[in-house]
């Protein structure tokens, strides 16, 4: 205390000097405001200007008091700085050399005035005040909704929830939005909206904010989107946000639409599993009971469901009006609450046939195929012999049959524009007839007699032809392919064969029909071949001229040989016979003989069917 008057003194008599002699004032230049951030350091800038010369320049800085004193927290002079003790800044406070207050870590009981004092010796004295604001940012908000179901056909507001900001400074603000836009603040109960405001001190110092939005919901708000804006002030005066969370109401209210429809594709066949889907536009979702209005009129009830309702393997009963009706009590009596939708279960019928499963043709005869089936519409018909379509309609002539118009035949019936709706039904056509020798080529290798010759005979005709071969005994291997019967044979080569031949007969009911192999031998005459004219041959050729002259010479000679030769048959002088020829020809086979020519000239050659002049032929009937 006594330092303070003996300070104040000093002043005062250095302030009477200077009005006395005209001496120039001291001036001295603080910010009045200066904003600092909680928790972070500050710097409050003292500037003192003169006219004249100052000496022993005292700079001391003072706070305010919560009870409106001053006291001094640090100085500085040109020999001597410090911090004074036992002060709400010790520690955190000190004066730089240009005068100006440095102040860490700062606490928001920091917010208050600041005072620069300066005493310049014979220049005097002077002062200059500061106000230290100190900045918070608040806490993101936080809200808690309503977790109850609020109804919208309650008459008045329902509270929708409350949004809280801590450790704010200044005290923030709260601003309510749905969808994005902001609602106009009103603090005033009604029956339409109304916010309820709340600030709290907290003993930090710093503010807690909360606010309660009242608002009175209708069926629109049920997907809106609520959340709240915290705003504040940082330092420097700008304004800044951060927003909570969104979220949404679970509102109550009632149906005033009602859909009902197939889920599954609208053509619906015989076999389909059908799915019913009936859909209020209430919230909690009401419950639904299906009804199906029969033909006369009359109610058959198929219970009630959540929604769904699934038609298992429907058949054309199935069929008709079905009405889903949402069990909603809440909804006003002009609400229609029913809705109806119909079933159409497309069908077909089986395929009948007639002839019925199987019919017989006797070989040249026609047959008439015909099938018939009713459905939901008018059917398609075709028919077809195993993947190949030879009818387009419900009817099937064959004229003229053959063996090979024998088989399964099948009637397929559709429903046009209806996808997997197909039934058939198969008939079977048996042609009858004698046994009829297929003729087909055949081909062997034998190289001399005695070797083994395999013959092949087939038939066809029904009832199924029985094969039997002459020379009797011989052991013979049948497959049957369709309609046809084939027999096969493998005996060796003997002159009896070559005299007889081989016969293969094939017989039914109808009568019966053969074939006859004839076997020549023949020794086939070796064929000379003429050299290559290559360049070697030509090379050895010209190699001697006399050579060529010898050969000339010889070739004419054997041209004169053989002419003279000629000459003496001609006159009947010179004998000629057959003998040594082992050619055993048949030349008496008739037309539906089959020769099987063995070739003995050459290993392994071909033995095939020739007839009479030893020309190749096909089999025939005889």
């Amino acid at each position: 205390m006594e330092a303070r008057l003996s300070h104040l003194l000093c002043v005062l008599v250095f302030a009477a000097a200077a009005l006395r002699g005209g001496q120039a004032v001291l001036q001295v230049s603080v910010p009045p405001e200066v904003d600092a951030e909680l928790g972070k350091s500050i710097s409050i800038p003292c500037i003192y200007s003169s006219s004249s010369k100052t000496s022993n320049v005292i700079v001391e800085w003072f706070i305010t008091e919560r009870g409106g004193d001053r006291q001094r927290v640090a100085y500085r002079s040109s020999s001597d700085s410090g911090t004074d003790k036992n002060t709400e800044l010790s520690g955190r406070v000190s004066v730089d050399q240009d005068s100006s207050l440095s102040l860490s870590a700062v606490e928001i009981g920091d917010e208050r005035d600041f005072h620069c004092q300066i005493t310049a010796g014979p220049a005097g004295s002077g002062e200059g005040n500061a106000h230290l604001r100190v900045y918070s940012a608040p806490q993101t908000p936080e809200v808690s909704p309503q977790t109850k179901i609020i109804s919208v056909t309650d008459p008045s507001v329902s509270e929708v929830s409350t949004c809280t900001s801590k450790n704010g400074n200044p005290a923030p603000k709260i601003i309510w939005y749905k969808d994005s836009t902001p609602l106009p603040e009103v603090t005033e109960s009604n029956d339409n909206m109304y916010m309820v405001p709340r600030v709290v001190k907290e003993s930090s110092g710093l503010y807690t904010i909360t606010n309660t939005l009242y608002f009175k919901t209708s069926k629109e708000d049920k997907d809106s989107q609520f959340h709240c804006q915290v705003e504040y002030v940082v330092p420097g005066g700008r304004t800044e946000t951060k927003d909570s969370p969104k979220f949404s109401l679970s509102l109550h209210y009632y149906t005033e639409e009602v859909t009902f429809a197939l889920v599954t594709p609208k053509k619906v066949k015989e076999g389909d599993d059908v799915t019913l889907k009936c859909k209020a536009d209430g919230f909690p979702e009401p419950e639904y009971e299906l009804t199906k209005i029969q033909p006369d009129g009359s109610i058959e009830d198929k219970g009630t469901f959540s929604g769904m309702f699934t038609l298992r393997s429907v058949t054309r009963n199935d069929g008709g009006k079905y009405r889903c009706e949402a069990l909603d009590f809440d909804s006003p009596p002009e609400v229609k609450l029913k809705k109806d939708v119909t079933l159409l279960v497309h069908y077909l019928d089986p395929v009948t046939v007639s002839p019925s499963s199987s019919v017989s043709v006797p070989l040249g005869g026609s047959v008439d195929l015909g099938c018939t089936t009713t459905g939901s519409k008018t059917p398609s018909f075709m028919w077809k012999k195993g993947s190949q379509v030879v009818s387009q309609s419900a009817s099937l002539v064959l004229k003229e049959v053959s063996f090979e118009a024998a088989g399964s035949y099948s009637c397929v019936a559709s429903v046009p524009g209806i996808s997997g709706l197909v039934k058939e039904a198969i008939t079977n056509v048996t042609v009858t007839g004698k046994a009829q020798i297929v003729d087909l080529p055949y081909s062997g290798r034998v190289s001399k007699e005695g070797e083994l010759l395999t013959l092949s005979c087939t038939a066809q005709g029904h009832p199924e032809p029985q094969i039997s071969w002459t020379p009797t005994g011989l052991e013979a291997i049948s497959s049957v392919t369709g309609n046809k019967v084939t027999s096969t044979v493998t005996l060796p080569v003997t002159p009896i064969l070559v005299d007889s031949g081989v016969i293969c007969e094939a017989s039914n009911e109808h009568g019966s029909s053969r074939k006859k192999f004839n076997v020549n031998i023949h020794k086939e005459t070796p064929t000379v071949t003429p050299p290559v004219d290559t360049e070697a041959n030509r090379q050895e050729q010209g190699g001697s001229g006399a050579a060529v002259i010898a050969v000339v010479v010889c070739v004419l000679l054997l041209l004169i040989l053989v002419g003279f030769l000629y000459f003496l048959q001609k006159k009947g002088k010179l004998p000629c016979g057959r003998q040594g020829k082992e050619d055993i020809v048949n030349t008496e086979a008739n037309a539906d003989e089959i020769v099987v020519e063995m070739k003995s000239g050459k290993p392994n050659e071909e033995a095939g069917l020739l007839d009479s002049n030893g020309r190749q032929r096909p089999m025939r009937d005889q």
